[in-house]
């Protein structure tokens, strides 16, 4: 039976207090009264709530509740004029005796004549006469099987109810029932536990099965949730004409949600009590928005460690879908709603849009923009179907609306690779469709259910990256297409993923470079090509930055693509315990000219962004024309070449840690002044320093002199010779030199090949030329103060953050696509170089004064000395005076600027050479 209008309850409210105004006697009429009280709500108390419950209280006595809902509500009554806060606490008094499950949702006082409503969620109280009932009636919405309170994602009931479906899971496994089956049951789990506190059956309907129709050892119960499962498949007019009346209460469901016959589960006491345990939740609290990513983790125990760091927040779905479709629609609402028929239009037309999200997981982005769009609908049904009574109050008309309600979940579609999110993902969008619907029946007054669920979304188990989305979605139909695809860089992806995206990128050239979600960007990109589909994605930074640019965004270009909106670099979080965070973008893009073009940025990659309105948003997420850098093996303009550091391919027998050193010399003291300090990145940035045997100009003789030193070299011939590279094992002839030396004679300037992109600044500086460098610090020999000052600026920073690669969230500097393509200053004054030069050695004798601090010491924004930073501070005024500004208001704009720069320096007669200076050498170094 449906819950009654808001209408008829507050005609039985208004009759209900006009009977019991003069009720005095607590002993005489409260029973009776408490019926009529439920009466009002269409609830018949004897089905959800009982009379005298006995309970154990602390101080060993019993006790006994005037009236209990267990999980919902306490009642204590007092005859007239008695004290309410007395009865207050006597209430709570009762709360140790009860089970969790048992615990209420709200305690309501009464002396006939007063009502006091305690709302324990929310912390709130409410006192209001028996004559105002009639005024009060939304507060108890949860006894008509209204929904009363916002769902929120951050409620912390999201995780409760995830670890305790966490439990049934593990309980149901150890049994034996596992695979599809456990994943199915589990999902039919769930719906009931959310259908019983949300109207779809009645209140505690599905929880009064369990604790009245099966046995408390729980051996019965399998068998009777097969049976069960049954019902909700079956219409009312084919189910069996004996069935149990408690059974038969039950609605038909289908929907494809109950049809496969499951084996029976095998159920205990303790998996009984599990499943009573869940359903002592209000599951009308939960957020689908977020649930079943929280439900999809409990199937792995590690994952269950970090609840919360598995889903996508709602804030951040909001980010993709507002500037994708949602804030246009709400626009264009404005603009009609004052004209009844373009707003009729204008619904309709919202029926007609249809989404797909390509790696939809559990459904979040799905829907939370089924949500938002069934809000604008409402939004809609408000105006169209509002009627004004007074100049002072609008009154919704007792409407039903179920005939004027467009949307549906049909419009939604999604892949997904594993079958149990993607069962999930269907679900979800019933529970939002459902949740909706409960809000336009609190809004209109009359109650709207679509049970049976005649339509469902379409989200198809398979892999998105082998499927022709147009046979999920047929292109003529499709409008939107969003999500965010799996992050796995190009260098991490497993063999599957690696056959996937290769069918994907074929005709692509150097798609070997590209990470596993540009291959979403390349479906979408054939689905657009000549249509008004729009297309938003969450991405990892990489595919705006360094290398894959060029590879990637030629191609998206070629095809017609155009960003028309993005967030630039933002930390992708959520609120939950063990949160996780990528740095990521979000990249809107279609292939028709969409205007305005807006691009995000954000100051603090953790808060808030702003938007701008920007001319042209280019590969590279900034206001641009659409210029992609080329990886260059020459530098662009007249500076000296950086090269890598040299390569040992020694299986570690030339490599020793100081500890190894010193016990080697020990036994070998002769090699003393064949061993020299080793520096990689990790060692240069945290003053981690290493050894190596370097032999270069060791004559033989001597080497015959130190035998421990000719057991290593052998050791790398050895090595070398086993190895599968043939230019390896030719390298076995020469076992004592390292495979590649590209030492310099003299001091250099070392830049490390990956560093952290928290730090504002480059970690770099000079090396003496007895110091080895290893293949991940690459060098500049002989680099000039003017060299280590732009290097070192937030100018040469701000084009690394664009064109470096990227290792995980760490910047990967590019010789080729970063360093040969960098734009120094196109002029330059003996007294612009001049002071460059004095703010660089500022920079380093500020360091100095720190001597037992490393580069990852002095560069952490946490501790970087204020004299260091004040010395940059000034650097970058020096370098910004060399390229004739001194007024950038972003990172963005000098990205822009040095591009608009970059296209004038290649596009010249002599593209490897800028105008202006060769860059003079090095007057001071650190010491």
């Amino acid at each position: 039976m449906p819950p009654l209008s808001w209408n008829e309850i507050k005609s039985r409210a208004l009759a209900f207090s006009r009977e019991w105004a003069d009720e005095a006697s607590e002993d005489a009429e409260a029973k009776t009264f408490w019926n009529a009280f439920f009466h009002v709500f269409g609830i018949e108390r004897r089905r959800v709530a009982s009379f005298e419950q006995r309970v154990n209280k602390l101080d060993g006595r019993d006790g006994y509740i005037d009236l209990l809902w267990k999980g919902m509500l306490l009642i204590e009554h007092k005859s007239r004029g008695k004290d309410l806060d007395r009865a207050h606490q006597q209430a709570l008094g009762y709360f140790p005796g009860l089970k969790e499950r048992e615990l209420p949702r709200c305690i309501l006082v009464s002396d006939f004549a007063r009502f006091r409503l305690y709302d324990l969620e929310e912390d709130s109280r409410h006192d209001f006469a028996l004559k105002d009932l009639h005024k009060n009636l939304r507060l108890f919405g949860f006894i008509a099987g209204y929904q009363t309170h916002a769902v929120r994602e951050q409620d912390p009931v999201n995780i409760k109810a995830a670890e305790r479906m966490g439990r049934l899971h593990d309980l149901m496994k150890e049994t034996g029932y596992v695979g599809h089956a456990l994943e199915v049951y589990l999902v039919r789990l769930l719906f009931c536990l959310f259908a019983e506190d949300t109207g779809i059956f009645q209140q505690q309907q599905f929880q009064d099965f369990i604790e009245q129709r099966t046995g408390e050892d729980g051996s019965d119960l399998g068998p009777q949730l097969s049976v069960f499962f049954h019902i909700l498949n079956s219409p009312e007019d084919h189910r069996l004409k004996n069935l149990d009346e408690q059974l038969a209460a039950f609605p038909f469901v289908n929907g494809r949600l109950f049809e496969e016959v499951l084996s029976p589960a095998s159920f205990d006491t303790v998996m009984r009590q599990s499943l009573l345990d869940c359903c002592g939740l209000d599951w009308s609290r939960i957020s689908p928005a977020i649930f079943g990513s929280l439900f999809q983790s409990i199937m792995d125990k590690q994952a269950r460690r970090n609840l919360g760091a598995h889903y996508t927040s709602e804030q951040n779905i909001l980010k993709l879908i507002r500037p994708l479709f949602l804030d246009r629609l709400r626009e264009e609402f404005g603009k009609v709603k004052g004209n009844r028929k373009k707003l009729e239009e204008f619904h309709q037309q919202l029926r007609s849009l249809s989404f797909l999200d390509p790696a939809c997981g559990c459904g979040n982005f799905l829907v939370i923009a089924y949500r938002e769009l069934r809000l604008l609908e409402l939004d809609i049904l408000r105006v169209l179907h509002t009627s004004v009574r007074n100049e002072v109050e609008k009154v919704q008309q007792s409407l039903d609306v179920r005939g004027l309600i467009r949307l549906n979940v049909d419009q939604f579609f999604g892949i997904e690779l594993e079958e149990f999110p993607a069962q999930i993902a269907q679900v979800a969008l019933w529970l939002t469709d459902h949740q909706m619907n409960q809000q336009v029946s609190e809004e209109f007054g009359l109650y709207f259910a679509r049970i049976p669920l005649k339509t469902s979304p379409n989200i198809i188990c398979g892999n998105a990256l082998r499927l022709d989305w147009n046979e999920v979605v047929p292109v003529e139909r499709l409008s939107y297409i969003m999500g965010n695809p799996p992050f796995v860089g190009a260098k991490f992806m497993s063999e599957a993923q690696r056959a996937d995206v290769n069918a994907v990128f074929a005709g692509i050239k150097n798609a070997g470079l590209l990470d596993f979600v540009a291959a979403w960007y390349v479906k979408a990109a054939q689905m657009l090509r000549n249509t008004a589909i729009r297309c938003a994605f969450v991405s990892t930074n990489s595919i705006c930055q360094g290398e894959q640019v060029s590879v990637l965004w030629n191609w998206l270009l070629s095809q017609g693509c155009r960003i028309f909106f993005a967030h630039r670099t933002f930390q992708w979080n959520n609120e939950a315990r063990g949160k996780a965070a990528v740095h990521c973008v979000i990249v809107g893009f279609a292939c028709e000219e969409v205007q305005p073009k807006l691009l995000f940025e954000y100051e603090d990659i953790r808060g808030e962004a702003h938007s701008i309105q920007a001319k042209n948003i280019s590969p590279y997420l900034i206001d641009g024309p659409d210029i992609i850098v080329y990886g260059r093996m020459k530098p662009i303009c007249l500076v000296q070449e950086i090269v890598n550091g040299s390569i040992p391919a020694d299986g570690g027998n030339l490599i020793f840690t100081p500890e190894e050193k010193d016990e080697f010399l020990s036994a070998e003291p002769l090699a003393a002044k064949w061993i020299r300090p080793y520096l990689g990145a990790e060692g240069f940035i945290h003053n981690d320093l290493r050894y190596c045997l370097w032999l270069v100009d060791c004559p033989p003789d001597e080497l015959q002199r130190m035998p421990l030193v000719l057991e290593r070299v052998k050791a790398v011939r050895c090595m070398r010779q086993q190895s599968p590279k043939e230019a390896t094992k030719e390298k076995a002839n020469i076992p004592t030199l390292f495979t590649e030396n590209r030492q310099p004679d003299g001091d250099y300037l070392a830049i490390p090949r990956t560093s952290s992109e928290n730090r504002q600044y480059l970690p770099i500086g000079y090396l003496s030329g007895e110091v080895v460098a290893a293949n991940d610090l690459q060098l500049v020999p002989s680099a000039s103060l003017y060299s280590l000052g732009v290097l070192a600026s937030i100018m040469h920073k701000a084009w690394v953050n664009i064109t470096s690669g990227r290792l995980k969230n760490d910047i990967r500097y590019s010789v080729k696509f970063t360093y040969n393509t960098f734009p120094w200053p196109p002029s330059l004054s003996d007294k612009q170089q001049q002071a460059v030069e004095v703010a660089a050695q500022t920079v380093l004798n500020a360091r100095a004064q720190f001597p037992d601090s490393s580069l990852a010491d002095l560069y952490d924004p946490l501790t970087m000395p204020p004299v260091l930073l004040k010395a940059h501070r000034a650097l970058d005024k020096a370098v910004d005076a060399t390229y004739g500004r001194r007024d950038f208001k972003s990172e963005a704009e000098r990205v822009a600027f040095l591009f608009d720069l970059y296209q004038k320096y290649t596009a010249s007669l002599l593209p490897l050479a800028a105008k202006g200076k060769k860059p003079g050498r090095r007057k001071k170094a650190d010491g």
